[in-house]
Parts: structure tokens; sequence; C-alpha cells
């Protein structure tokens, strides 16, 4: 087993990039069996971790974060086999925790008393964690960018932390710049061999807990029977410097050359189109990466503009197993990050958002088939939820007249009417209660809709009659009465007639359906192929 002894470079060689080598062929046979003995953690794959002493290794309970069926997304998006590895769950909420755990207890190993980081956030965060366990006074070197609450929690650990004003290529070299000076030790990041060898965990993880969703075990308790152990189609991470995906992959990879599973996964890396260095050379057969000088974008975590030897790694998987960079706007992030909080209850950071853009952008182009197994790293939590993402206005304010009595329920319920003065009846018509509950789900999160439901044709007509609604939203493939019928019922009553029509359905029309729905709804939006926003947009147009 390799040793993890902090060096900034081979002792042979002179290399910088350090990799951990391992006896897979005399680890491989028996391994899943002899994994059930572990808990639930990222040190239950120790055989194949370079820490080899159990009294060097810090842990705050890192790893085995839930792989969660994207339930919502994949209804909207028309996908129904998209996973969330949410690294939320870590110490620190996010997939650095697995970096610092593997980084510290390997500092401690070599009896280290300061080091030295740099970092947008993240990393100095769970690395100021790990080394107030250990008993490591830390420096941590971020660029001024970075929110000023992230900031405060580093210093809570009682790291010091130093502003610097410029990039966070510039930070970078300041760090070990000021670490040459004291001779302190300077975490290399993904040169060394501590980040990849954690991040390679996500790996391990992902497989094992696909192999037990795919023969009907719980994927969030290890241990039991040793199902096989698979690969998803497509791993999908945002990038900045390009660690995560590279340490993912090299764990693929030790399971392939095991035996364990047949294949790599094609990957996608997204990046920030206001940084994207890695995205641009790939789309023009670089090898070596562009640089960006000046980043122009509020994801502060992905504004690496000169990345390193990742790329070139990168570049070479998706070679060899295929994959493709993409890139979102900032715009497309903080919606993607709007529709992951309001329709599947993740609150994320920026960074993750970036990936979930960058699948939704995908998965309309074609680029993911709808059969295709992904997985997409929620890297981190968002919290809190800086400014500029959502505004100024959060919500409606409720005023209370000095002359109204609390105590008598006339004057509550007043106040209470002022808050439904601008609320608008919309009813759902639809049978199928999955895609029922996503469409209530996307008007509930607007606040501004009185939402009525119906799950047939007739039921639905005697409810359009009796409520008289400002919208309807329905499926065309119900019982009782089919949508067609419903329409034209509704166009056959004066009282009727009148109210608009969104018609959301996943039936492929034929020539004379269209031409029976021409003039008689607002919108036609197939299932599966239309965003959130894209509803409430619809929505707000036809209701002005």
């Amino acid at each position: 087993m390799p040793s993890l002894k902090p060096k900034p470079a081979c002792t042979h060689c002179g290399q910088k990039w350090l990799d951990a080598v391992y006896d897979l062929a005399r680890i491989g046979p028996g391994w899943p069996q002899r994994l059930r003995q572990y808990g639930a953690s990222m040190w239950r794959y120790r055989e194949l971790l370079p820490v080899k002493e159990d009294a060097h290794i810090v842990t705050l309970g890192e790893g085995w974060t839930p792989l969660l069926p994207a339930l919502n997304l994949g209804l909207m998006l028309g996908h129904p086999r998209l996973y969330i590895k949410d690294e939320r769950q870590g110490p620190t909420g996010s997939f650095k925790d697995r970096q610092a755990a593997i980084a510290v207890s390997a500092m401690k190993a070599a009896g280290c008393r300061e080091a030295v980081v740099a970092s947008t956030g993240n990393v100095a965060i769970a690395y100021s964690a790990f080394c107030a366990r250990a008993g490591i006074k830390l420096w941590a070197f971020v660029p001024s960018s970075v929110p000023a609450e992230k900031m405060r929690e580093v210093a809570l650990y009682g790291t010091e932390v130093i502003k610097v004003t410029g990039t966070y290529d510039q930070t970078k070299q300041v760090a070990a710049r000021f670490a040459a000076t004291k001779n302190l030790f300077l975490d290399e990041g993904i040169k060394g061999i501590a980040a990849k060898e954690g991040m390679k965990t996500l790996g391990f993880e992902i497989a094992e807990q696909l192999g037990a969703l795919a023969v009907g075990l719980d994927p969030y308790r290890p241990g039991g029977s040793v199902p096989a152990w698979r690969t998803p189609d497509w791993y999908v991470q945002a990038v900045s410097g390009g660690l995560g995906p590279v340490g993912v992959m090299k764990g693929f990879a030790e399971l392939r050359e095991m035996g364990l599973v047949e294949r790599l996964p094609k990957l996608a890396c997204i990046q920030v189109a206001g940084c994207a260095p890695m995205a641009q050379a790939f789309r023009r057969g670089q090898r070596q990466p562009l640089e960006v000088p000046h980043p122009h974008t509020d994801i502060n975590v992905l504004a690496t503009g000169l990345p390193g030897q990742a790329y070139e790694v990168l570049f070479d998987l998706m070679t060899e197993n295929g994959g493709v960079f993409e890139t979102v706007s900032d715009a497309d992030a903080f919606r993607a990050m709007h529709a992951l909080a309001k329709i599947e209850g993740l609150s994320v950071e920026p960074a993750t958002a970036v990936a979930f853009a960058g699948v939704i952008e995908m998965v309309r182009a074609g680029v993911i088939d709808p059969g295709e197994t992904v997985v997409i790293n929620c890297s981190g939590h968002t919290f809190p939820v800086e400014k500029h993402i959502l505004g100024e206005q959060i919500g409606r304010d409720m005023q209370l007249d000095d002359t109204m009595n609390l105590g008598r329920e006339e004057g509550l319920l007043t106040a209470l009417e002022e808050l439904d003065a601008r609320v608008q009846r919309i009813a759902i018509l639809e049978d199928n209660p999955d895609a029922s509950r996503l469409i209530r789900r996307i008007l509930q999160a607007q606040g501004e809709f009185l939402i009525e439901e119906a799950q047939d044709g007739l039921e639905g007509l005697a409810l359009i009659k009796t409520t008289r609604p400002n919208l309807v939203i329905m499926d065309l493939m119900m019982p009782g009465l089919d949508g067609f019928d419903v329409i034209e019922a509704m166009k056959a009553d004066n009282a009727l007639k009148e109210i608009p029509v969104i018609v959301v359905t996943a039936k492929d029309l034929t020539a004379d359906e269209r031409l029976r729905l021409s003039g008689k709804i607002a919108r036609l939006r197939p299932k599966g192929s239309f965003l959130d926003v894209d509803l409430i947009e619809d929505i707000r147009e036809i209701l002005v």
C-alpha cells in the first residue's frame, strides 16, 4: 500500500503530479465481501486508501452519502433514470470533505503542525474543520470575491484567513510563495495523492449503490448480500480545476481493473460560460487548455482561468470512453438552482446548479438518451443563499392595521384576505398522480395560484363548471372523457368557452388531432420537453 506522507514531488523523477498505486490483483479478489464488515463511511474502502494506520485517520463521518432518484426533475425532462449523489450530506456540506479527510489524515501521519491551502470556499471550510479536529493550524488564502459568509465560516474554525485582492489563480501563487517562505506544508490539490484518493471514493460508492438499486436492495445500508457493482452511463459534474472527475474516474478505473465493473462511464464536465477554458479547448480539439485571464461569472468557485494538468487527463478520458464539455450561463445555473429547490426540495450551491443546468441542456439536445443512467454530483449546499440569486423581494408583506384586534378572529381574517387578493384559480386535469404532483408543485412555488385537481375528464369538467377557474391545465389521455371531449364541451358552453386551456401531454398527435385542437387551446406543451419556467411564462402571458 502506498505511503501518503506529504511530499512536494516524486523523489525518483521529480514530477509534482503524484498518484497512489495499489496491488489490485491481490486486493481485488473477495474485496466486495470484505466490505461487509465496515460501516457507512468512505473509510469502508480503506484497503484502497493510502492512510495505513487507524490512529492517523481524522474523520467527521464523511462519505456514504445518499444516491437519490431525481423523481420530479426526471419527470419534467422525460428522463426517468437521473440520480443525484447528494454530497451536501458531508460534515461541512460539500464533496471537499472527502479530499480534506485524506489530506488531513496524511498531515497527521507526517506530524504536520501547520498547513496552507488556497481556496474559493469549500476546500477552506472542509480543511478548516478537519484541521481543527486534528490540532493542525491552517492558513487559508481566498480571493476577496469569496462571499463573506464563507470566510466567516472558515474563521470560525480558528483558521487564519488571508483575503487576496486578485483572481483565484493569483491567490494560489500567493499561497505557494507564503508556504515556501515559512517552510509550511502546502496542499497541492490535484497534483497530490490525497485529493484524488478522496474523490475516487465517490466512484466506489456510486458503483456499489447503483448495484444495490439494480437488485432492489437499500442503497443506503452497506453490507448484506453483495450485488454486482454498476457504473452509470454518464457521470456529470461542474468543473473548475477538474479535480473531482479525475478522482472519480480513477475510482471507476480501479473497479474495472479488479473486474467489478465492465466499463467506465461517459464523462460530462460542465463549465460556466464566463470561465470555460477547458470547454473552449475541447471544442477546438486541443489537449492543452486555454487561459481565461479575467473570468466573468458570479459563481466564483468555478473561476479557475488557468487549469492545469487535469484537463489533459479529462481530455484523454473523454477521447477513450466518450464524453463532452458543456457550458451554461450564470442565468441558466440560477434557474436550475431554483427548479431543484422548488421541485426536488434540494437547496444546492451555484456550482452544483451548473451541473444540473448542463444535464438539462444535454437531455433536451439529445446528447443523453432517455434510457441512459445518469449520476450528477450534487457537490454542495447553498447556505446562506447569496443575495444576487433571489434579489431583494423574497416574500409578500402582511400589513396589520393598528386598529385590528388580533384577539378577535375577524381582525386576523381581514389581514389574511389581503394575502389572497391577487390569487388566481387554476384547475389541473391529469390522471397520472406523478405528473399532477409536478405541475402542482411548479404552481405552488409561485405562491399566487389557488390550485384544484381532477383525475379524469368527467370529474374535471364538473370541477370547471363549479369553480370557473381562470385557467385549465390538462392532459389529453384521461379516463371518462378524454381531453379532446372536455375541451369541446367547454367551447360549447357560453359560461366556459373563454377559459384558456394549456394542454400538457405525452401523446404524439396526429394531423387530425392537431386540427381538432386548433383555435381551442392557448398552448400545447409535450411532456418532458419543457422546464418549470416555461410553464410559468406561458401562464403569465395567458393571464395578463
